[in-house]
């Protein structure tokens, strides 16, 4: 399973950003998938999590009524839609599918991960 994740960059506070995640369909079609992020000096955060057809929807509370996550089984894709950045936001972003069709924040959930897109936000 191959994930790949794109989209991150450097926004000023206040902005939007979208990320992308490109997944192997055959594989991840059936898996809910979620983001994570890293900052330096703290653990993984879960940010938000996809059910299989996109029907359920679970979010951080730091970041809850300000991203959006959505998924394109067809496309095998999956995005993340940043509003109203805030500093705070900066990390390096993460995707991963999970093992089930419905998952929560637990990364001990998600076997496969994609490499990160940094997400720099400025005040």
């Amino acid at each position: 399973v191959q994930l790949q994740a794109s989209g991150g960059g450097l926004v000023q506070a206040g902005g939007s950003l979208r990320l992308s995640c490109a997944a192997s369909r055959r594989t991840t079609t059936n898996n809910a998938m979620g983001w994570f992020r890293l900052t330096p000096g703290k653990e993984r955060e879960f940010v938000a999590v996809i059910s299989w057809n996109g029907g359920n929807t679970y979010y951080a509370d730091s970041v809850k009524g300000r991203f959006a996550i959505s998924r394109d089984n067809a496309k095998g894709m999956m995005y993340l839609q940043m509003n109203s950045l805030k500093p705070e936001d900066t990390a390096v972003y993460y995707c991963a599918s999970a093992r089930k069709s419905y998952s929560g924040s637990s990364a001990s959930e998600y076997n496969y991960w994609g490499q990160g897109t940094q997400v720099t936000v400025s005040s």
